[in-house]
C-alpha cells in the first residue's frame, strides 16, 4: 500500500475536495483498497458474464472503487453526478466518477444508511465498524487495519 498506486492520488484529491478528515480519508482509501482487490483502479465484480447475470441486482453489478450494486444506488449517483449510470452502467468504471462515489456516498451514507461521520470523527476512528457504511462487518477487521496504514501514510504526507 502506498498512495502512488493505481489512482489513489485521486481518491485523495477527492477527500480533500469534500472535506473528509484524515481519518475518514484513510477509511476510504482502505475500503478502495478493498474493493478493488488492491490495484486502486475501479474495477467490475469479480465474475463471469453467466455467473453475474444470476445475480438478483443484475445488470447492475458491482462497479467503481467501492462496488456500487442495485438499481438504487445506480440512480442515486446518476442524480447527484447528472450522469445516466442507469443506461450506462460501466460509466460507474470512469475513475473521476468512481472517485467521487466512493468519496460522497461514504460521507453521506448512500448505500447503507451509515456515513463516515458516524464511526470516524476528530474524537474517534472506529474503523471496524465503518464497515457498516459499505457492507455489514465483511472483512471489517482487515479493513481496518488497511485504514490504520493509510492512516499513517496521509498523516506523512502532511494530509490535515
Amino acid at each position: 500500500m502506498n498512495l502512488t498506486l493505481g489512482y489513489t492520488p485521486l481518491l485523495v484529491e477527492s477527500c480533500r475536495k469534500h472535506g473528509l478528515l484524515r481519518n475518514q480519508a484513510a477509511y476510504v482509501l482502505a475500503t478502495a483498497y478493498h474493493e478493488t482487490a488492491h490495484t486502486m483502479l475501479p474495477v467490475r465484480e469479480k465474475g463471469g458474464e453467466s455467473y453475474l447475470r444470476k445475480k438478483k441486482y443484475w445488470p447492475y453489478v458491482g462497479m467503481g472503487f467501492v462496488q456500487v450494486t442495485w438499481l438504487t444506488n445506480y440512480k442515486r449517483a446518476s442524480k447527484e453526478l447528472g450522469v445516466d449510470f442507469v443506461a450506462d452502467p460501466k460509466l460507474l468504471l470512469n475513475p473521476e466518477y468512481s472517485a467521487e462515489i466512493a468519496v460522497v456516498g461514504m460521507k453521506e451514507g448512500w448505500f447503507t444508511g451509515k456515513r463516515l461521520a458516524d464511526y470516524i470523527t476528530l474524537q474517534k476512528s472506529d474503523f471496524r465498524q465503518a464497515r457498516r457504511i459499505i457492507n455489514i462487518l465483511d472483512c471489517a477487521d482487515l479493513i481496518a487495519g488497511y485504514a490504520l496504514v493509510y492512516d499513517g501514510l496521509l498523516k506523512a504526507a502532511g494530509y490535515d
